[in-house]
C-alpha cells in the first residue's frame, strides 16, 4: 500500500523534474513528454479517485492538478519557455469513479493553459489494461474520437494514439483533421521501418502489429527484455541480427504456417535457395481458421504479409504438395524445416458422433454446418473465439471447460476484454464441468470433481476446442536421411503464434 508522499518530498520531486529536464535539454532531444496516464504518478494525483489527500495537493481539481502543474513550470523554468513538453493522459479510465471525459477535456485547458506544447489523448488505465494497451479484439483508431473532443477544446497540437498503425487510416485521420501528429507503440515494436516503408510507399511491407500482448507486455511480466510476438529480433537486435549465409544452401520448409513461412522467409534474405511445399491449397496454417472473425483481422493482415514476403523474395511455393520422407529425398536439400503444424483433438465422448462434432477449425471456416444452439467443449482462447465468433452469428452458446476459469491462455488484457465481449454477446459459461455423454434430450454435463449434479444442454452441434496434437512423425523419418533436419512451431509442441514465428527466426537465422 502506497504511503502518501511528504510536501518535502513533492518539492523535491519537482526539482528533480526540472534538473533532469535541464539534463536532456542539452542533448539533441526535440521534446520532453510527462506520462501523466494509466494510473502513474501524476495520474495518481490528477485523479479523485486515487487522490484522498486533505492538503493543497487534493480535493478540487485545481490542486490535484498542482504536482504536475508545478512540475511544467519548473521544466519550462530550467529549459527555457521554447523547449516543448508534451503532456500525456487519459481523457478517459473507463472505470467507475475514474476520470469521464468532462474533466479530461478540463484537463486539456488548464495544461494549453500552463503552457503545455501538446497533448497525447490516450484513455484507460491499470484496472481497465485493454484501453491503455488495446487487445486484438478492439478496432483500429479506437481512441481517435477522444483526440477528435479534445481538438475543439484547445489550440496546442493533439496527438491521437491507439491501434493506428494501418496507414490508410493514420493519413484519413490526419486529413480530416480529427489529429495532428500520431503516435505508435507496439506497431513500432513489430516494424521500427513502419514510418520508412509508408513514406516509400511499400505498406505491404509492414509488418503488422498482431495484437496479443504476448512478445511485449507478457514477456515484461515474465521479468523478461520487452519483445514482440511477429518481430523475434525486437529488443535484441544487434544479438538476433541477420547475416548473409557463409555457405548458401538449398532449403526446403515444409509447412505454411506461420513458423514455416518465417523460416522461408529468413532463409532466403540470408541468400539460401528456399523451396515451401504446403499441403493444402492456400499458406496459413492454423492461423487462417484464427483470423475468420472480424475481431482477429490483425491475424489475417499477419498471414498476408508473410504471403508477400515469400512472394518478393522468390520463395519457391508448392501448394498442394504433400511431403513423405521418400520424396525429400528426392528432391535432395541440404536443410530442411519440418513446420507441419497440429491437428485438433477430438474428444471420445459416448454418444457423441458424426456430422454433430466439429472442430473449431472447421466451424470458423464453415466446412461444416453449425446448428443454432451449440455447445463449445474447451474454454481456452481457440474455444473462447469460436464462441463468440458463433454468438455474433446469431448461435446460442455455451462454453462447458474443466477448469474454474476461461482464457486462462490469453494476456491479461486480452482476457479482461475478450470476457466482456463473451458476457456482452450472451455466451454463457460453464467451469469445472465436462460433457459427459449424449443422450436423445442433449448433452449431460457434470461437474469436473463430480460433486456437482448433473445437468442437460440441448446442443444441435458441438464445437470441439481441447488443444491440439503435435504432427511430428516426419522429423523423426528425416533423421539421417538429409544432411540437416529442423522442428519448429506446433509440430514440436502446440503454442502461440510467438514461439512459431520464434522458432523459424531464430534456427533460420543459424542455418
Amino acid at each position: 500500500m502506497a504511503r502518501e508522499l511528504t510536501t518535502e518530498e513533492i518539492e523535491r520531486l519537482v526539482k528533480d523534474f526540472g534538473y533532469a529536464a535541464e539534463l536532456v535539454s542539452r542533448t539533441e532531444v526535440d521534446a520532453i513528454e510527462l506520462h501523466a496516464h494509466e494510473g502513474y504518478l501524476f495520474d495518481q494525483f490528477q485523479t479523485e479517485l486515487w487522490n484522498k489527500r486533505t492538503d493543497k495537493y487534493g480535493g478540487s481539481l485545481e490542486n490535484r492538478l498542482r504536482f504536475p502543474m508545478e512540475v511544467i513550470e519548473a521544466i519550462k523554468k530550467s529549459c527555457g519557455p521554447d523547449f516543448p513538453v508534451i503532456y500525456r493522459f487519459g481523457l478517459q479510465h473507463y472505470l467507475p469513479g475514474g476520470r469521464e471525459v468532462e474533466e479530461g477535456l478540463e484537463i486539456a485547458s488548464r495544461m494549453e493553459a500552463a503552457g503545455v506544447d501538446a497533448l497525447e489523448i490516450d484513455a484507460g488505465c491499470y484496472e481497465t489494461w485493454y484501453w491503455a494497451h488495446p487487445t486484438s479484439y478492439q478496432p483500429p483508431g479506437l481512441m481517435v474520437d477522444m483526440a477528435e473532443a479534445t481538438k475543439k477544446v484547445v489550440k496546442i497540437p493533439v496527438i491521437a494514439i491507439g491501434k493506428l498503425g494501418y496507414p490508410e487510416l493514420a493519413e484519413k485521420l490526419l486529413n480530416e483533421g480529427k489529429a495532428d501528429f500520431i503516435c505508435l507503440g507496439r506497431a513500432l515494436f513489430a516494424d521500427p521501418e513502419w514510418p520508412n516503408k509508408v513514406k516509400e510507399g511499400r505498406p505491404e511491407d509492414i509488418r503488422p502489429c498482431i495484437g496479443d500482448n504476448d512478445g511485449c507486455l507478457g514477456r515484461l511480466l515474465e521479468a523478461k527484455y520487452t519483445s514482440c510476438s511477429v518481430n523475434p529480433a525486437n529488443g535484441m537486435e544487434r544479438e538476433l541480427a541477420l547475416k548473409p549465409a557463409e555457405i548458401r544452401k538449398s532449403v526446403l520448409v515444409v509447412g505454411g504456417g506461420p513458423g514455416g513461412m518465417e523460416a522461408a522467409r529468413v532463409a532466403a534474405l540470408r541468400g539460401h535457395k528456399v523451396t515451401l511445399w504446403e499441403k493444402s491449397d492456400v499458406l496459413g496454417g492454423n492461423l487462417i481458421p484464427a483470423s475468420v472473425p472480424e475481431f482477429k483481422k490483425d491475424y489475417r493482415d499477419f498471414i498476408n504479409y508473410l504471403r508477400t514476403q515469400l512472394r518478393k523474395l522468390g520463395v519457391t511455393v508448392e501448394l498442394k504438395k504433400e511431403a513423405t520422407a521418400h520424396l525429400i529425398r528426392e528432391f535432395m536439400p541440404q536443410a530442411v524445416f519440418v513446420a507441419t503444424g497440429a491437428t485438433p483433438i477430438i474428444p471420445n465422448i459416448h454418444g457423441l458422433t458424426g456430422d454433430m462434432l466439429i472442430s473449431a477449425a472447421d466451424a470458423l471456416l464453415e466446412r461444416k454446418e453449425v446448428g443454432e444452439s451449440v455447445v463449445v467443449i474447451g474454454g481456452g482462447l481457440v474455444g473462447c473465439e469460436t464462441a463468440l465468433y458463433l454468438s455474433q452469428k446469431g448461435k446460442k452458446v455455451t462454453v462447458v471447460e474443466k477448469f474454474g476459469d476461461v482464457a486462462r491462455d490469453a494476456f491479461k488484457a486480452n482476457r479482461e476484454y475478450l470476457l466482456g465481449m463473451l458476457a456482452n454477446a450472451g455466451v454463457k459459461i460453464l467451469t469445472n464441468s465436462i460433457v459427459l455423454e449424449k443422450i436423445n434430450e442433449g448433452l449431460i454435463i457434470g461437474g469436473r470433481d463430480q460433486m456437482r449434479a448433473k445437468m442437460k444442454a440441448h446442443a444441435d452441434s458441438v464445437i470441439c476446442a481441447v488443444g491440439f496434437q503435435p504432427c511430428n512423425d516426419l522429423a523423426g523419418a528425416l533423421k539421417n536421411k538429409v544432411p540437416e533436419v529442423y522442428a519448429i512451431g506446433d509440430c514440436v509442441e502446440p503454442r502461440k503464434v510467438l514461439h512459431a514465428v520464434w522458432e523459424g527466426y531464430r534456427v533460420a537465422r543459424l542455418v
